[in-house]
């Protein structure tokens, strides 16, 4: 609609333009009647300003940010059997990028102010894989780290109460875990990455540099192996 109108516009103005100029050279007598109205003419095509917007138009709509995807039901299901009524279910999808569904939840408990290491404060957590139409554990979180081999590499020796998680969603690698013990008050203490490894087919933790996985350790307590139907 604003194209139309700004060429009959255009139109308009060129040719009371050309009647203007054609008027204003001529050495023509022009009545009083005539000069009026060729005044109010050019006060009009010539004069004007564009309208200024009107107050009442609408502001553009601000942008909302899309809402996380409801987890389903047979998803929630699994972890409240896992860790209990309490859990919360981080984040689902083809986590490992082995095109296999998985799940991480975990038991949060309440940040408190001891030091100002970032992170979520858990005291469980679970990775869960849907594999052959059943939820089986393939990462298991309570005083140690544990996979379906053992415990994994640079996990203190020392039960740990409470983890600071930190997590995130690599393209290519996929999900990036970091945990630090909760316990310590040293900000510049390494985190323990773990991240799924292709070739072993495992989740296992990582050196110092986050880059070459690291074996499992000796058994702690039993490995993470139990499966929901």
């Amino acid at each position: 609609m604003n194209g139309t109108i700004n060429g009959n516009l255009t139109k308009w103005t060129k040719a009371g333009s050309r009647r203007i100029a054609s008027d204003c050279t001529s050495g023509t007598r022009i009545t009083s009647l005539g000069l009026a109205a060729i005044a109010l003419t050019a006060f009009i095509g010539c004069g004007t300003n564009p309208p200024a917007p009107s107050a009442n138009a609408a502001a553009p709509a601000a942008e909302t940010k899309p809402s996380a995807p409801a987890v389903p039901d047979e998803i929630q299901g699994a972890a409240k059997t896992l860790l209990g009524s309490d859990v919360k279910v981080l984040v689902f999808g083809d986590l490992a990028k082995n095109g296999n569904q998985q799940f991480l939840a975990a038991n949060v408990l309440p940040k408190t102010p001891t030091n100002a290491i970032p992170g979520t404060i858990i005291s469980r957590a679970v990775i869960v894989e849907k594999d052959d139409g059943q939820w089986t554990e393939v990462l298991h979180v309570d005083e140690h780290l544990k996979n379906q081999k053992g415990v994994l590499g640079r996990t203190p020796l020392q039960p740990v109460t409470g983890w600071r998680l930190q997590y995130e969603q690599d393209p290519v690698q996929g999900l990036q875990l970091y945990f630090t013990p909760e316990n310590t008050s040293d900000p510049h203490v390494l985190p323990i990455g773990v991240r799924w490894n292709p070739k072993a087919k495992r989740y296992q933790s990582t050196d110092a540099s986050f880059e070459k996985f690291l074996p499992e350790a000796a058994q702690m307590g039993g490995t993470p192996r139990s499966s929901l139907r």
